[in-house]
């Protein structure tokens, strides 16, 4: 079954809306200057993103003294980054309907999501990129694969089963099945969703760094991505680690000592962020 571009568009229309103090976080991720007071205001108005919120927050994997019961108390006590993160995955992993799709594990693809954002963070954090930015990028750099699955849970279903039987990457036997890709369905909703063109970007090159105008952004999300999967934190029985770019890994300028103490912080950064799925 080939999708159209007008049925992919649907889609993605179809999808519930981010909350708007979510949006705007996500289209101003580059801006450094966000006034905190303000921005636990506006969360405050979504119960639903509050409570969610507060949950992780209060999670034991971030080991707080005390509870936090409001947003600013949550900022004060683990930051403003960890928080606005926090925010913007509660709000992303409760706006797609699970167990559409059989044969696709809803919680396999965030617990990767979840693992690539935690090693695209600690990447950010050595090369003095900005943090939330690439945590952010890393979070969302599959979310066309949800975009797919949702609107066209049948259609996936069979590029699952093609993939299976022909043991190759997920990329080519969607394009198979359905005549588009992940990558295609994620760029889409990027612009739905007013993304940054540093972001949408890092959303289109991720598979591609090498790609001409793809950005730094994007190499790094691609060698979180290669890292987890090589990691095989997804827990997924048919895991494959895809083709690393060499000239991405050879950007990111780590050498092996380096890497080591990367993956055995990212795998700490992982457990915290692995109580969004058990929120």
């Amino acid at each position: 079954m080939k999708l159209t571009q007008e049925q992919l568009a649907q889609g993605i229309n179809d999808l519930p809306s981010l909350p708007v103090v979510v949006m705007d976080l996500l289209s101003n991720i580059e801006q450094e200057n966000v006034d905190i007071t303000v921005l636990a205001k506006k969360v405050s108005y979504d119960q639903a993103l509050t409570a969610k919120t507060l949950r992780l927050a209060n999670s034991p994997s971030f080991g707080l003294q005390v509870k936090v019961t409001t947003i600013q108390q949550a900022i004060t006590f683990l930051g403003f980054q960890t928080t606005r993160n926090l925010i913007t995955a509660a709000a992303v992993t409760g706006c797609f309907p699970s167990g559409l799709c059989p044969g696709f594990s809803d919680r396999a693809f965030w617990r990767h999501a979840c693992a690539t954002a935690a090693c695209a963070r600690a990447l950010a954090r050595r090369l003095r990129f900005n943090q939330d930015v690439a945590f952010t990028a890393g979070l969302l750099h599959d979310i066309g694969r949800l975009v797919l699955v949702s609107g066209h849970p049948q259609a996936y279903g069979a590029a699952l089963a093609y993939r299976a039987q022909h043991d190759g990457a997920m990329l080519d036997a969607e394009r198979a099945v359905l005549g588009v890709d992940h990558v295609d369905a994620g760029v889409a909703l990027a612009r739905h969703w007013h993304f940054s063109d540093t972001m949408c970007q890092a959303i289109a090159c991720h598979h591609a760094p090498e790609s001409p105008g793809a950005g730094f952004l994007a190499a790094i999300v691609h060698v979180a991505n290669g890292i987890v999967h090589a990691l095989d934190l997804a827990g997924e029985p048919d895991e494959r680690v895809p083709t690393l770019s060499g000239i991405a890994w050879d950007a990111m300028g780590l050498n092996e000592e380096a890497y080591l103490h990367l993956f055995r912080e990212m795998e700490l950064q992982y457990q915290e962020m692995s109580a969004i799925l058990a929120a």
